[in-house]
């Protein structure tokens, strides 16, 4: 038993191999403690004086040769036990280079069926499983990195033949090296497709805020007065700003496509898509200045408005007190009214002033073509001709405050 050759050809029979070796090393502890028993009494038939059943050195070379037999037996158990184990140790190196081999061949085979994803979605969950698969890579390779340290110590014992288990060795790093080739492959594709997918979400995004943005710069609506006019003049300020501070990220879409994998950035579709983004901003962009500019007219054709009302209430007011003023023939009451004309001088002088801002105002519409030039040119009009009417009624008064003023001087003469 202890002679024998098999050391068993595979993991699962070495190890019954060694169990069964293990019950005959107990068998041999156990006749260990016999044969010292039977020695020790067998040596004291040695030592007897007198009779003698038997020549001392008999018993002495009997003992000796029984021991020696132990001895060797003993020897062979425990030179079968460690080519047992070394047997292990070859066996246990191969069976764990089976599993890290079949294990590379099943991440061979998810890598080959994997794909990149057809959206940002499914590219980050198809990543973070890499990433998990990234860890388990990890944690085999330092597996690996054991089991080739277990092989070199098999090939520094040269126990067995170093030709299977070199083999094996050079067989299984070819694999691992091929295998995080795929997977850093792999890798990259996942990034280039996330870069892709990032890259035509932010721009969809960007398209989206551009047409929401589009419709509001080109509303018709610019307001019904005064006070509307300026608040939708100061939230289209605001949507001016916003677009100014899209225009880097307009402008970067070059420089992001540039960096993008050449079998992305070269499709057609994507740079038809850069274009249509750049074009869309520039239409955003002159909408807006264009709607700045209608804001600002109709703010001035409101004010203007204001303005001419403001002008034609005074006008009113005169007119009438003009219409129903007589002129007085008593000195005293003539001078009183030659002090309000005086006083009517400077406040026509003024509303003179605002009618004249108000024929510039309509002047620069006009000639700018605002929609409804017609409007304000008929509005101008008709305040220029009140404004005539009352300026020809004070010419009269005065005219008339005049020839009174003669004849009292002249009979205050007489």
């Amino acid at each position: 038993l202890l002679v024998s050759k098999d050391l068993g050809k595979h993991l699962l029979e070495v190890e019954d191999l060694l169990q069964k070796h293990g019950l005959l090393e107990a068998d041999i502890s156990a006749q260990t403690e016999r044969v010292q028993a039977l020695n020790a009494a067998a040596l004291k038939f040695s030592e007897l004086e007198g009779y003698q059943p038997c020549d001392p050195q008999i018993i002495c070379n009997r003992v000796n040769h029984v021991q020696t037999c132990l001895e060797e037996l003993e020897e062979l158990a425990a030179k079968r036990r460690k080519e047992l184990e070394d047997s292990r140790q070859l066996w246990t190196f191969f069976q764990e280079m089976e599993e890290a081999e079949a294990w590379i061949r099943e991440k061979e085979k998810i890598l080959a069926a994997k794909t990149c994803g057809r959206d940002l979605s499914s590219v980050v969950t198809l990543t973070n499983k890499h990433k998990t698969m990234l860890g388990e890579l990890g944690n085999r390779r330092a597996l690996l990195h054991q089991t080739m340290k277990k092989g070199e110590k098999i090939l520094a014992k040269k126990s067995f033949s170093s030709v299977g288990i070199q083999e094996k060795m050079r067989e299984v790093c070819l694999r691992w090296k091929k295998l995080e080739e795929v997977t850093g492959l792999h890798q990259q594709r996942l990034e280039d497709a996330l870069n892709f997918f990032q890259f035509s979400a932010e721009t969809d995004d960007l398209v989206a805020w551009l047409q929401d943005t589009y419709r509001i710069v080109s509303s018709d609506d610019f307001g019904h007065d005064d006070y509307s006019s300026q608040a939708l003049l100061r939230k289209h300020r605001a949507v001016v700003d916003e677009v100014e501070k899209h225009r880097a990220a307009v402008l970067a879409l070059r420089k992001q496509l540039a960096l993008l994998a050449p079998d992305h950035r070269q499709g057609v579709d994507v740079q038809i898509r850069v274009v249509e983004v750049e074009q869309l901003y520039g239409e955003v962009a002159e909408v807006a200045v264009l709607r700045t500019q209608w804001l600002q007219d109709a703010l001035a054709v409101y004010r203007m408005f204001s303005e001419v009302h403001a002008c034609e209430v005074w006008v009113d007011e005169k007119e009438q007190w003009l219409e129903k003023m007589e002129v007085p023939e008593e000195l005293d009451e003539v001078e009183v009214v030659q002090h309000r004309f005086e006083s009517l001088d400077q406040e026509m002088n003024s509303v003179m002033g605002r009618i004249l801002d108000v024929n510039q105002v309509v002047q620069q519409l006009v000639d700018g073509g605002h929609p409804s030039s017609d409007e304000v040119r008929s509005c101008q009009d008709h305040l220029n001709s009140r404004w005539n009417r009352v300026v020809e009624l004070v010419e009269n008064k005065k005219s008339q405050l005049s020839s009174v003023l003669k004849i009292q001087n002249f009979l205050l003469e007489c």
